[in-house]
């Protein structure tokens, strides 16, 4: 194999000018693998005599020494292009190593906020300033209804009953559904609705944008993570936290509060369950953390 191996890292060096850091990485990634078969009895292990059961021994043994999975996969990748070469010069029949899947990446848990934080967040905007009450509506409407930025700030007047407290939202793949709106996001709508300003009169009608800007014009996205930016250092939030970031507390809070996760998926407006039972681990992990602090032998 050794041989094999100098031809593919000779290759990798000379014909497609890689670096001597990704040829060393290919070589230290290809000599874990024969260093596995000598392991495993076979003293002079030559790429045409590995059978797949070898190679699925072999990643069995990267799992259980606990290698990262980003380090198994890139392991992986690199005994792909060794038997795609092997294959391309003659000495291989086939790629086995082309059948075997990479581990699955782990979902990271979304960042929330505690309900203290979020207190925190929908307090900072100034009620004496007319953009403050902007700001407070439009955090107040994120937090109540779970609603992506790119939805709020596509609402209009039309879509909104502020008497029936809820909101047409126009989602992804133009679906639209319901979402209500609470009572503090209303009043607080209702209130930056008395201060609204619109650029033109044409504007003013039911397609006329809920969340303008100075100018009146229709406020975007962008503009609502800066707008977050200066309550989050205001406040000393965690600066990891964006407009989505209410809206996985939305799901998040609802969900410790005893929600039915069908129901938290509707409101989502999540086509798959799946995407929706991110939130259930969150959920769990809070939990667990409230029981380990709290529980006198849970430690």
């Amino acid at each position: 194999m050794l041989a094999e191996m100098d031809a593919f890292l000779g290759y990798l060096a000379h014909e497609r000018n890689a670096s001597e850091l990704t040829v060393k990485s290919y070589r230290e990634d290809l000599l874990s693998l024969a260093e596995f078969l000598v392991d495993e009895g076979e003293p002079t292990p030559a790429p045409a005599a590995i059978l797949m059961p070898d190679l699925r021994a072999y990643v069995a043994s990267l799992h259980e020494d606990g290698y990262a999975k980003t380090t198994i996969a890139r392991r992986l990748a690199s005994l792909r292009s060794f038997f795609r070469f092997g294959q391309r010069e003659g000495w291989l029949k086939s790629n086995l190593a082309k059948a075997l899947r990479n581990p699955r990446k782990a979902r990271r848990l979304p960042h929330f906020l505690t309900n203290d934080e979020v207190d925190r967040l929908l307090n900072a905007p100034s009620a004496g300033e007319v953009l403050g009450r902007r700001d407070r509506a439009i955090l107040e409407t994120l937090y109540s209804t779970g609603i992506r930025v790119s939805e709020l700030v596509g609402m209009n007047d039309g879509d909104l009953d502020l008497d029936s407290g809820v909101v047409l939202v126009r989602g992804k793949g133009r679906q639209e559904r319901m979402a209500p709106v609470g009572s503090y996001a209303a009043s607080a709508v209702s209130d930056w609705l008395q201060v609204r300003k619109l650029a033109s009169r044409e504007a003013q009608g039911r397609q006329a944008p809920i969340f303008t800007n100075r100018l009146g014009t229709r406020l975007t996205s962008r503009s609502v993570g800066r707008m977050l930016e200066k309550y989050l250092a205001q406040t000393g939030l965690d600066r990891r936290t964006s407009p989505h970031t209410l809206r996985h507390s939305f799901a998040t809070h609802l969900l410790d509060r005893g929600a039915d996760i069908r129901s938290v998926q509707e409101l989502l407006g999540h086509k798959s369950l799946v995407t929706t039972q991110i939130y259930t681990h969150v959920s769990t992990a809070n939990l667990r953390r409230v029981y380990e602090q709290a529980h006198p032998r849970a430690n």
